[in-house]
């Protein structure tokens, strides 16, 4: 059996369905993959304690390990004696890979300008909603980030091919697909001034109109056009749920972070779609304790919960990366960013809480997965007792902390 532990993004998950495949193909039979993130060094240590796991679980079954912590520092991960096989990013999506050539294979990522398809056969096992990648890599070099590093620049994938895979999908039976990639809003700036995500998002609406539901990944708000927001406006098939790379909401730390957006942008852009939208909820991914941060700096981290109406936090406690500008900043002490990050998470929570009673009596569509748990459009959980990939029509009779509860109208 060929099996896999994932670490990090969505875009990760796929991948790793895509090496399982790949890695058949190559015909191996029996093996570990382990694909890593570099975000934290936190995700870098549960990698490297899960490699040595497996390989103690059973010594003779080869651990084959990529992602962007291997791209990033491939010598430390060919170090460990435990590794069978080192696979770059690039190299992953080979089957050749697994089973020919040098037990180190770790390109140079940078000169990448497109990358081989994932196999139309990998999907995330268990999901009723179908993860399509349309880019992959990132452009920018924001202070305290390792993931051009591990990804490469932004490389888009073709409209036609991202509306054939799209189309593939819902004939297989999905009914709601998600967009994902590393910096999805650049999607197309490498083909053209025209290419931009709104024109892809009302291709596939447009050329896949059997398809109920389409969802946004992770999206920067600075990088949205004009299509894009009128698509939020009058598609209902795409679905009110942004989540927000803001990363925090303080203009020096956005500075010295090397964001692109100031806080009064993020507020803006939130109101905008709001209006656009009024049913709308938005997360957002928010970085507690970086360098230099003060307490009335993270003040405003706190307060741009309630500016933005923000319902969903990803909190990340800073982590310095090593080779990144923000690992040479002055850091702030561990206590002090821990304690930072509970108080934004109890912040998240009152947020998330205040949504769900909002929730309460409306009638809402879900989209119902396994375990008796269904998806809102804005992508909000709700305990429901129907088959697993059906989308019914429910009310929201209450929640609990778990989500909503909800029955069949």
């Amino acid at each position: 059996m060929i099996d896999v532990v994932t670490f990090g993004c969505r875009l990760n998950a796929l991948e790793s369905a895509a090496m399982q495949v790949r890695a058949a193909q190559a015909g191996l039979t029996d093996a570990m993959l382990v694909n890593t993130c570099a975000v934290t060094a936190e995700a870098v240590r549960q990698a490297r304690q899960a490699i040595r796991r497996a390989y103690r679980d059973n010594p003779v079954r080869p651990v084959i390990v990529s992602g962007c912590a291997v791209q990033s520092d491939p010598d430390a991960f060919a170090a460990m004696p435990e590794v069978a096989r080192v696979l770059g990013n690039a190299e992953k999506r080979h089957a050749g890979s697994y089973a020919e050539g040098p037990r180190v294979q770790v390109g140079d990522i940078m000169r990448g300008t497109r990358d081989v398809p994932l196999p139309p056969s990998a999907t995330i096992a268990g999901h009723t909603r179908a993860f399509v990648e349309i880019q992959n890599g990132c452009d920018h070099r924001c202070t305290f980030c390792v993931i051009p590093y591990g990804r490469g620049n932004s490389r888009s994938v073709p409209l036609a091919d991202v509306v054939g895979r799209v189309r593939a999908l819902v004939e297989a039976g999905y009914a709601e697909i998600v967009l994902t990639g590393v910096d999805i809003t650049a999607w197309g700036i490498d083909f053209g001034p025209e290419a931009r995500l709104g024109a892809l998002v009302r291709a596939i609406l447009r050329a896949v109109p059997e398809l109920p539901r389409l969802r946004l990944a992770s999206i920067d708000s600075v990088e949205v056009d004009a299509e894009l927001l009128t698509a939020i406006a009058e598609e209902e098939r795409l679905m009110p749920y942004l989540h927000l790379s803001l990363q925090h909401g303080d203009d020096l730390i956005l500075k010295r972070m090397k964001r692109r957006h100031s806080r009064a942008d993020a507020i803006r852009f939130a109101d905008t779609v709001r209006q656009l939208r009024p049913d709308v909820a938005f997360g957002a991914d928010i970085i507690a304790g970086f360098p230099t941060e003060s307490e009335a700096a993270f003040a405003n981290s706190l307060s741009l919960v309630d500016d933005c109406g923000l319902t969903t936090l990803h909190v990340f406690p800073f982590s310095p990366r090593p080779g990144t500008p923000a690992a040479r900043m002055p850091q702030l002490d561990g206590g002090v960013i821990r304690e930072r990050a509970a108080r934004l998470r109890a912040k998240g929570a009152t947020a998330w809480s205040g949504h769900l009673a909002s929730e309460t009596g409306r009638l809402r569509p879900l989209l119902v997965e396994r375990g008796g748990i269904g998806r809102t459009p804005q992508f909000t959980p709700a305990a429901i007792a129907a088959a697993p990939g059906s989308l019914i029509a429910a009310r929201i009779v209450g929640s609990n902390d778990r989500g909503l509860i909800a029955e069949a109208a």
